[in-house]
């Protein structure tokens, strides 16, 4: 899919289809306002007959509207000024992209002036519209023997203002970009587990490497992990017949000498709850365990392709969680990297041990800044179900950046408390800690666990459970939270030089 910036009279353009926003109440958006002069007064005369409302998700195709050159006019309902929101935005774009596709035509023109509010963010918009569309138009064929047919729409242009040019075309680099990663992060979380192992995640980190002179990588095996001492890791992926990986990528945007920020990414490529068998009902979905390490090397893509001013340490903690006569038993109990030692008494509450390990590592890079990403607690979609990205941290002013990036991403967070006293629960008579913590906030009480393992550094802890992937017949990746961290590092590249 290309994206380009253009700058015309709307009437004037010839396109095989011009998208137009309409607010409620006959709000017309300049775009809609040269459109209805220039076909004397059509789209007044739809709304006064009572054809076109203009709420929020309304549509209607018009052909051949006299005086505009586009072959069809696609108006879209804004709602009302004051109720838009990202999410409904969200909803529109990629409603609209689908739409656009059903039509056949290989190329459309998006005019969505204050589209999503009265606030009239150009770049916000103009990067939305790319990463929502490119989201729309993407599909997964990898695994199947007859290929998806090519999508006729090859190109999307946005049209601006001549004195917008310059910041849209800014936005549309980074929207490219960041499309790009949650494009890669979606493709990784959909493979099967038997294509998508630790060792084909630490393939996909190489060939990034070689694609981005920015970007090295280096892969720890199972015995240089043996001979730091990650016990923790280790004890998950000793089950398998698919060795553990720690995957290592450096991008270096900034002087050698400034400390990175960090991701550390939970990579468990399938998820059987070792023996702590899962319930076998959906247990197929159990390939999305490694969503959070899909997200973190879709970020450090698009902050490649971005070029962003700044260091970035990523890590992923890759294993596979099998039952076997190998494989690791409630009670048993590790000893971390860290020099903590853990009893296991779930071996279902996996990924926390494959990432107090990571956490660990990480200190030798000194890092600024420290966020991990996994689907590590069931108990999160209780708590926000299906909309939100759980946060705990043990820094307010970390926290805070995430909430901030994820609001304007569109890609929302919600924190929850990381308070002393949940830390008994993880007591342990026969270890330093356990990794349950018992069924009262069972999300908490795994970022605590985690908490003892990032106290050297600001740390934040994103359990991504509930945002993921969606089930049902919209069964897939969905990309988060690329878009957050993707706007967490832009927020500190801007900070940085001003």
């Amino acid at each position: 899919m290309d994206f380009e910036i253009i700058t015309a009279s709307p009437a004037e353009i010839e396109t095989e289809c011009l998208v137009i926003g309409v607010g409620a109440d006959a709000e017309f958006t300049p775009t809609a306002d040269a459109i209805d002069a220039a076909s004397n007064g059509y789209i007044r005369a739809l709304i006064e007959a009572g054809d076109f409302s203009g709420k929020n998700g309304e549509s209607q195709l018009l052909r051949a509207l006299p005086g505009v050159s586009a072959k069809r006019v696609m108006l879209l309902g804004l709602g009302k000024a004051g109720e838009r929101t990202l999410p409904k935005q969200q909803t529109l774009i990629t409603n609209t992209a689908s739409a656009i596709t059903k039509l056949g035509v290989s190329s459309a023109v998006f005019a969505l002036d204050c589209a999503s509010s009265d606030d009239d963010d150009i770049y916000r918009d103009t990067r939305h519209l790319a990463i929502w569309s490119s989201a729309a138009l993407y599909s997964y064929d990898a695994t199947k023997s007859k290929k998806a047919d090519p999508i006729k729409l090859e190109h999307i242009h946005i049209l601006a203002q001549e004195e917008q040019v310059e910041v849209a075309e800014g936005a549309l680099l980074d929207g490219v970009a960041i499309a790009n990663g949650v494009s890669s992060a979606r493709e990784l979380g959909n493979l099967p587990g038997n294509i998508c192992t630790p060792l084909y995640l630490a393939e996909h980190a190489q060939n990034l490497a070689s694609e981005f002179e920015s970007i090295s990588v280096e892969v720890l095996d199972e015995n240089q992990m043996t001979d730091l001492g990650m016990g923790a890791l280790m004890a998950v992926g000793k089950g398998s017949a698919v060795p553990p990986r720690l995957i290592v990528l450096k991008y270096t945007g900034a002087d050698a000498s400034e400390k990175p920020h960090a991701l550390v990414g939970k990579g468990i490529t399938f998820d059987t709850g070792g023996i702590s068998l899962k319930p076998g009902a959906e247990m197929d979905e159990m390939k999305f365990d490694m969503c959070g390490a899909a997200s973190v090397l879709g970020t450090i893509e698009a902050i490649a392709e971005m070029a962003l001013p700044i260091n970035l340490v990523v890590l992923v903690a890759a294993a596979e969680n099998m039952p076997s006569d190998r494989a690791t038993k409630p009670g048993d109990v590790v000893t971390t990297l860290s020099g903590q030692t853990v009893e296991i008494l779930n071996t279902d509450a996996e990924g926390r041990l494959v990432l107090c390990d990571a956490l660990t590592y990480v200190e030798r890079f000194e890092p600024q800044s420290v966020i991990d990403v996994a689907t590590l607690t069931g108990a999160c979609i209780i708590a926000l179900g299906n909309q939100a990205t759980g946060l705990m941290s043990n820094n307010q002013e970390l926290a805070d950046k995430i909430l901030d990036a994820g609001q304007y991403a569109g890609d929302r967070a919600w924190q929850l408390p990381l308070w002393d006293e949940y830390q008994q629960q993880l007591d342990s008579n026969f270890a330093d800690i356990a990794n349950i913590g018992g069924r009262p906030a069972g999300t908490i009480t795994a970022a605590c666990f985690l908490s003892r393992f990032a106290k050297k550094f600001a740390w934040a802890h994103l359990d991504i459970a509930g945002v993921a992937w969606n089930s049902g017949k919209a069964k897939g990746a969905t990309g988060r939270c690329v878009p957050l961290l993707c706007q967490y590092l832009l927020d500190i590249a801007e900070e940085k030089e001003s």
